[in-house]
């Protein structure tokens, strides 16, 4: 990913004018302010480090179709529209500016999961702080797999994330996100499975324009249970991600059907190789709660 990165982002020299140096010597005692690495909350396998402000709430809607290709995609399922694997929906709402309070639901394990996310600290436009790291940690829980899960604990998992991210240029932004997960029940229920494992996710944007970006996305757990000879595969996915106003759609390509990232990481059992690859979009609105207070007339 980083060959790719590297051959594909271009240096732009770029000259100042007169006008250029005026507003830089304007502006020299102004105080820094924290750097947007992302455009959303959200890539499209993970969550990024970018925050809701206060009051503010951010309504998600994540859904994975079927199989593109393969047994169980071609024509007579439209390439995978027919077929729904997973539907997410998620509110994100700022306590503070760092501090957010997430809560979502997907279909795949009926699971309803809450997260707590913390801006520790967030890269600055002077580069006194030359890095983003986000601290997020939350609990899911399937309350109606009873069958499955006899006990309500059973039914529990934990996830808990740093996620570490730096805005290099203009154009490209990157985040790595070591990652714990926990299932009470070891998820998929097989013997030999472990409870716990830890995992790392790397993200990347690549800006083709003021308002759109490529996204990269990459996760492998290191788990002695989810290798290749058991049937499992490391998820991948490729969006295009558009701006419009209060808005950001994401579509992608992901050999993921799961959207949370407690089942992502710890089931994917599908293959690019096999045409298990599926279309997925996000959609994020957001809304504002702050006091609007009337500007007056000089």
């Amino acid at each position: 990913m980083l060959a790719f990165l590297t051959a594909t982002v271009a240096v732009k020299a770029q000259t100042k004018s007169a006008a250029d140096s005026l507003m830089a010597t304007m502006s020299a005692g102004d105080k820094p302010v924290p750097v947007a690495i992302f455009k959303s909350t959200r890539l499209v396998l993970g969550k990024t480090t970018e925050m809701i402000k206060k009051n503010e709430l951010n309504f998600q809607i994540i859904h994975r179709f079927g199989d593109i290709a393969g047994t169980n995609g071609g024509g007579s399922t439209a390439f995978g529209i027919d077929r729904v694997n997973d539907v997410f929906f998620g509110f994100e709402y700022g306590l503070s500016d760092r501090v957010n309070v997430n809560l979502g639901r997907s279909t795949v394990g009926q699971l309803v999961q809450l997260e707590l996310k913390w801006a520790a600290i967030q890269q600055t436009s002077d580069d006194a702080s030359p890095l983003a790291v986000t601290l997020v940690g939350g609990a899911g829980a399937k309350p109606y797999q009873t069958a499955t899960f006899p006990t309500f604990s059973s039914r529990l998992s934990y996830i808990a994330q740093a996620l570490i991210a730096r805005k290099f240029s203009q154009s490209l932004s990157i985040q790595i996100a070591p990652t714990y997960v926990r299932n009470n029940t070891p998820f998929p229920l097989f013997v030999g499975n472990e409870q716990a494992f830890f995992a790392l996710q790397a993200s990347a944007r690549i800006k083709v324009s003021k308002r759109a970006g490529i996204i990269l996305d990459y996760a492998h757990p290191f788990s002695n249970f989810r290798t290749t000879a058991n049937g499992f595969e490391d998820p991948i996915g490729i969006g295009y991600e558009i701006e419009t106003g209060g808005h950001v759609f994401t579509v992608n390509v992901t050999n993921t059907n799961a959207i949370s990232e407690m089942n992502m990481l710890s089931n994917n059992q599908y293959r690019f190789s096999k045409g298990q690859y599926r279309l997925g979009f996000t959609i994020s609105r957001m809304f504002d709660f702050n006091h609007k207070t009337k500007k007056t007339k000089e």
